[in-house]
């Protein structure tokens, strides 16, 4: 029988998928529950098979290979978890690592709370030798949260979360392909859990370390990001149609704009440490301004 079923979507990353999936082979588990490893590959080369045959030849637990041929994030995600046979999911991303005691935290923090979905901690690791903007990069690819683990009334990220199956809208592929290319699947998936009366919780101690690939830790890459980012509000009303909603998100927006964008031009000027991080909230605020059309930016089918 299959508890828990862990997924790791890869695109192209070998040596952050082989320090995802060992460190789920190594996970510790007194209560003897039983698990299961996917392993989900979205290039359709399948880069990644070989490796993933050769680690479940040796693995003390079933590691399973999974193809998803068309590229994008949603179709990586729903290929696992039409795939999977736990009562449980937990997600890991290909650049994540998981310490030993990772997916007994998040057990334990969803049976005290009886929670559909429980989300963790990410401490971003960064090589020392990225020294400019270093703590607005760390602060940007970590995910920070209550001191105290509980019940929670908002959601968080798909990677380092366990969901309870029968809470998902749609068993076999609850994530939305219209987020493939842009992110935001897991936005749209735990907003529709919410709405359906879902219970979520956080668990301080269940943390996972990310190592960002190093083209990503440059202003070119996480400023496009935070743009993608602030346009999810606005882009969620126009989805449902919802107008003051999109008239109330642009006049943040532009307010965002205006105040962070004059507080950074100014930081700039002087070299001040928290330069980046003005920049990244006006640049935040632009997105719920400038958030359909040709403005939707595209993340996932590449190696970037």
């Amino acid at each position: 029988m299959t508890d828990i079923s862990v997924i790791i979507p890869t695109f192209k990353r070998p040596e952050g998928l082989d320090r995802a999936a060992r460190s789920i082979l190594r996970q510790a588990n007194p209560c003897g529950l039983g698990l299961e490893l996917i392993i989900v590959d979205n290039d359709p080369a399948a880069s990644a098979c070989d490796a993933v045959r050769a680690m479940a030849d040796a693995a003390a637990i079933p590691v399973r290979y999974i193809h998803a041929a068309e590229p994008g994030v949603a179709n990586a995600r729903n290929a696992g978890v039409s795939a999977a046979t736990g009562e449980f999911i937990a997600f890991l991303d290909d650049d994540e690592e998981a310490p030993a005691a990772w997916l007994c935290e998040l057990v334990g923090e969803q049976r005290f709370h009886e929670a559909d979905v429980v989300f963790g901690p990410v401490r971003a690791r960064l090589p020392d030798e990225i020294t400019d903007h270093r703590a607005y990069y760390i602060q940007f690819f970590s995910r920070e949260g209550p001191e105290e683990s509980g019940v929670i009334d908002h959601y968080y990220g798909c990677g380092n979360s366990l969901i309870r199956r029968a809470a998902l809208p749609r068993r076999d592929a609850p994530f939305s392909a219209e987020r493939n290319d842009i992110g935001g699947e897991d936005d749209l998936l735990f907003a529709e859990m919410e709405r359906a009366g879902a219970r979520f919780a956080w668990c301080a101690e269940a943390f996972v370390y990310e190592d960002p690939m190093l083209s990503r830790t440059r202003l070119g890459y996480t400023l496009r990001r935070a743009f993608a980012y602030g346009q999810g509000p606005s882009a969620a009303c126009a989805a449902a149609r919802h107008l003051p909603g999109i008239a109330f998100w642009m006049a943040v927006g532009a307010a965002q704009f205006a105040v962070y964008g004059t507080a950074a031009a100014a930081l700039w000027l002087v070299r001040a440490p928290r330069r980046a991080r003005m920049l990244d909230k006006a640049v935040r605020g632009l997105g719920k301004l400038f958030w359909g059309g040709p403005f939707k930016l595209k993340f996932y089918g590449s190696a970037a």
